[in-house]
């Protein structure tokens, strides 16, 4: 194929990928039929089923079990402040402040257990294989609707027997990591934020309401005190529905 040419089902995918965008197949249309997208564009079944193939992986189309494919909402992105936001006086995470606003309607809900640290886990908060963490799992919701998961781990020869051991229990339960850190004389003093893309697994859409394989945002989050990892998360959130967004303060 001569440079810059491309594929039948690409330019097919390409024409129908504009006529979205520009609102002539608006949120909700019937995607033409496979039938259809043959004949208006003169290709075989394969290009017009390979095209169609195309939207759905972009996120621009979903099929609906006995009905058909149609053209999805497009959700307005909406900001997922981190490092360097915080709110006058807060000490909570950024997330829980901005969820604080009663136009969000933010709610959240935790569960945490003790497990062995994998190897990823160990390698980041720079602990043995096999050592004992806590682990935090949280399902974020903004206006009812699920928007964001995320997975903490703390090494527990830290935590372990004292009052911040479980994350959202306690006197300091629900508190920023900095200030329950400091509880037990560790000062934070920086956060290692590495941000990443990849699909969607099944179970997080599952619990995200998205379509498994779908994009999805990766904060790989460590918080640190005199070098030391004190904790450690990933936080994921739909591409399509979020931007990061990071305030940092300059010195």
């Amino acid at each position: 194929m001569p440079f810059g040419e491309q594929p039948a089902y690409l330019r097919v995918a390409g024409d129908l990928r504009r006529k979205i965008a520009d609102g002539t197949l608006p949120p909700h249309t019937r995607l033409p039929s496979q039938a259809r997208i043959r004949a208006e564009y003169g290709v075989s079944d394969t290009v017009a089923l390979e095209a169609r193939k195309v939207l759905m992986a972009e996120g621009l189309v979903e099929g609906r079990s006995g009905s058909g494919t149609y053209v999805r909402e497009r959700p307005v992105p909406c900001p997922v402040f981190r490092t360097g936001y915080r709110a006058a006086g807060g000490s909570a995470s950024p997330f829980r402040q901005e969820q604080a606003d009663d136009r969000a309607a933010g709610t959240w809900e935790s569960r945490s257990e003790r497990e062995e640290a994998s190897p990823r886990v160990a390698e980041r908060l720079r602990i043995k294989e096999g050592e004992r963490v806590m682990r935090t799992r949280y399902l974020f919701r903004t206006g009812g609707e699920p928007s964001m998961l995320s997975t903490s781990w703390e090494p527990l020869e830290l935590t372990g027997r004292t009052p911040v051991m479980l994350p959202e229990e306690g006197p300091l339960g629900g508190r920023g990591v900095v200030e329950r850190m400091a509880a037990i004389d560790l000062v934070v003093d920086n956060v290692v934020e590495e941000v990443g893309a990849r699909p969607g697994l099944a179970e997080e859409m599952l619990e995200l309401g998205g379509v498994p394989g779908h994009t999805v945002l990766v904060i790989e989050r460590t918080y640190r005190a005199g070098g030391r990892p004190v904790e450690t998360a990933d936080v994921v959130v739909p591409a399509d529905r979020h931007r990061v967004v990071y305030h940092l303060p300059v010195r």
